[in-house]
């Protein structure tokens, strides 16, 4: 056998025993400081039906401010109502006499859908979101009454798209 052969022969014979005794894992499982390993662990998640079996008739969240009209008991009100789909909500809005119809659709994170209203910067407004797996607030629209308070508006603030492991990332 001629030595350049044997040289060649050892060497893959080598490289097979060494791979053999490496970890798949990777270097993230090696107890090293990666962002990666300090992320709590998940829970198993499973995406949500695409159609809710039993609708509930009262609003699953409700935002409400009495307006400055000092002869009639008015408000400033924002409601989130189910719908037969699992991840939108119709949102019923009021003002002294306007009325208005929306809808929301929440991004699946793999647990059950969980809107929110927050108040809003000015005294008539408030911000439509939901609360993220972690339980921190991610806001996606504004309903407000115009300067001359002769409207109700609603405007689109984010968009969200699941990741990997349910996180949300902004659009």
């Amino acid at each position: 056998m001629r030595p350049s052969a044997l040289v060649f022969i050892s060497f893959i014979f080598v490289s097979y025993l060494s791979g053999c005794h490496s970890s798949a894992a990777g270097p993230a499982s090696s107890g090293t400081d990666s962002g990666a390993g300090k992320l709590p662990p998940l829970p198993m998640f499973k995406r949500n039906p695409e159609d809710r079996a039993l609708v509930k008739k009262e609003p699953v969240a409700e935002y409400r401010v009495r307006t400055d009209d000092k002869l009639n008991e008015s408000w400033f009100s924002v409601r989130l109502y189910e719908t037969p789909k699992t991840l939108r909500y119709r949102v019923a809005l009021e003002f002294e006499g306007l009325t208005g119809e929306d809808t929301i659709k929440l991004p699946d994170l793999g647990t059950v859908p969980q809107p929110a209203i927050e108040k809003g910067k000015d005294k008539y407004s408030c911000i439509l979101g939901l609360l993220d797996n972690d339980h921190k607030f991610r806001e996606m629209k504004m309903v407000y009454v115009t300067a001359k308070g002769q409207s109700l508006k609603i405007t689109t603030l984010k968009h969200y798209v699941v990741t990997e492991n349910y996180r949300l990332v902004s659009e």
